[in-house]
């Protein structure tokens, strides 16, 4: 599955969005990638996991991704790998293993994330990993759209993504659609309700 493939994927499951949006990095942006809705139908998240496994060149025992945008995303690269998947949770504004979840030492784990933008929620689980004395070994996502080929080389570890998207972000001091004031507030698609058009 090339990229352009899975911008299509996009457009007609509607899951590219135009408007003004808060990311869950607390930057905002003209453009919005609603996974939810494009891995809503599990024939597509079976298509795009299996498409990302086949370009991993990490081996793993588990596949870790931040709730909630990545849990069902989590689940099917996890499937497509024969692997289980675990998710981490906010617990007093920091991430954790729930619900009977736990890691051993030396396990290796592939964390995934839909969306990349700066990378923060997978980091904050590479902690959470750690933390057990397990080892992070490679990142995947479906959209990279930090504008950068790998967001993780400093921390030493492979990345790899379906699509790789060049869309402006702004802090929100910064933003020209807060400044221009004609956009209105900026929406958080799936925690508040606005209209957005899909492009």
């Amino acid at each position: 599955m090339n990229q352009e493939q899975v911008l299509d994927l996009f457009r007609r499951t509607n899951a590219m969005l135009e408007g003004h949006f808060q990311l869950s990095s607390g930057r905002h942006s003209d453009r919005y990638f609603q996974c939810a809705l494009l891995l809503a139908d599990p024939r597509k998240a079976e298509q795009l996991a299996r498409a990302v496994a086949l370009k991993l060149d990490v081996s793993a025992d588990l596949v870790v991704g931040p709730a909630m945008g990545a849990v069902v995303w989590a689940h099917e690269v996890a499937r497509a790998l024969g692997l289980s998947s675990y998710f981490t949770e906010r617990v007093n504004e920091k991430f954790a293993l729930r619900r009977g979840f736990s890691l051993e030492a030396g396990q290796r784990v592939l964390v995934v994330e839909d969306v990349l933008t700066t990378g923060g929620s997978c980091r904050e689980v590479f902690e959470v990993i750690r933390s057990y004395g397990a080892t992070p070994v490679g990142v995947a996502s479906i959209v990279n759209r930090s504008g950068v080929a790998n967001p993780f080389e400093q921390d030493g570890l492979p990345f790899t993504a379906l699509a790789e998207v060049d869309v402006q972000s702004w802090t929100p001091e910064q933003c020209p659609l807060c400044a221009s004031k004609a956009h209105g507030p900026a929406l958080k698609p799936g925690s508040r309700p606005g209209a957005v058009k899909s492009v």
